[in-house]
């Protein structure tokens, strides 16, 4: 059976949520400038539009930067799956890491609903049916 949340329990499990997805964020920012960053130094001179890159020491030294890269890359990913393993540890439902979209799964009257939440927002305010996305995501004060 799922667990579900009310308003307090949610909103109870922000600070540190907002913590674990603040990391994330930036974690899967470093991701990407990790991997531009191989791309750069791996990409064809045609490509980049630069001349060629001469052969030798090098190309031994971009080879050598794109296996520390490709290491430091790895422990980045763990990290991100470790944060994304942390919250669905707590039930919660990651929908984006950019905004830090989340959804807390609850039960109102008996029926299964969404209480949505992102960084940024003080306190889960909002909720949408299980069918809907943010795009549907109504004020609390609209829940019966």
């Amino acid at each position: 059976m799922p667990d579900f949340y009310d308003f307090d329990r949610a909103n109870a499990r922000l600070p540190k949520l907002g913590e674990t997805l603040l990391q994330l964020r930036a974690t899967r920012d470093e991701v990407v400038h990790v991997r531009d960053r191989i791309v750069e130094l791996n990409a064809p001179a045609l490509v980049r539009g630069a001349a060629p890159t001469p052969a030798g020491s090098k190309r031994a030294e971009a080879d050598e930067e794109t296996q520390r890269l490709r290491m430091r890359m790895q422990g980045l990913v763990d990290q991100m799956q470790a944060a994304v393993l942390e919250i669905d540890g707590w039930g919660i439902q990651l929908r984006e890491i950019e905004s830090g979209l989340v959804d807390f799964p609850a039960l109102v009257a008996g029926r299964p609903v969404w209480l949505c939440w992102r960084l940024g927002e003080e306190q889960v305010q909002w909720w949408h049916e299980i069918s809907d996305g943010f795009d549907g995501r109504r004020r609390i004060e609209d829940l019966s």
